[in-house]
């Protein structure tokens, strides 16, 4: 099963942030696998805000930080179709509130992909069993 990163993940990883032991080890076995590691157009859309509203800041505009993400060697661009925006819409038991949550947790169901996410809201979501999540 391939892997999904959240927003907090990517900003993490790109940063060398520590994460989990459990997501790094993921992490690793998807690039000794040549499996990628997909970000979310919406990491893209969620980067900007955060960087809008002064959340975070960057050494690079937005734009260009998610343009040298998307070039590390193995990552990959999600696809996020109408059905997907859709059925974030329409997930299974208690999804998390937050709209960019909920694209990712549609993403991840539509793509087989496990979420490395430290959302709390995403994380319980996992637990209800309705989403694969490694917390990191």
């Amino acid at each position: 099963m391939g892997l999904l990163l959240d927003s907090y993940a990517a900003i993490w990883l790109s940063q060398d942030e520590p994460v989990a032991a459990a997501a790094a080890e993921a992490i690793d076995a998807a690039g000794l696998a040549a499996t990628p590691v997909f970000v979310s157009p919406i990491t893209a859309w969620q980067i900007g805000e955060l960087a809008a509203t002064g959340r975070i800041t960057m050494a690079m505009p937005p734009a260009e930080w998610f343009a040298a993400l998307l070039r590390v060697p193995g990552m990959k661009l999600a696809a996020l179709s109408p059905e997907i925006l859709i059925a974030a819409s329409f997930l299974p038991g208690t999804p998390p509130a937050d709209s960019a949550a909920r694209i990712l947790a549609a993403t991840a169901r539509a793509h087989r992909l496990r979420l490395i996410t430290r959302d709390r809201a995403l994380l319980a979501y996992a637990a209800q069993g309705h989403i694969h999540a490694i917390g990191c």
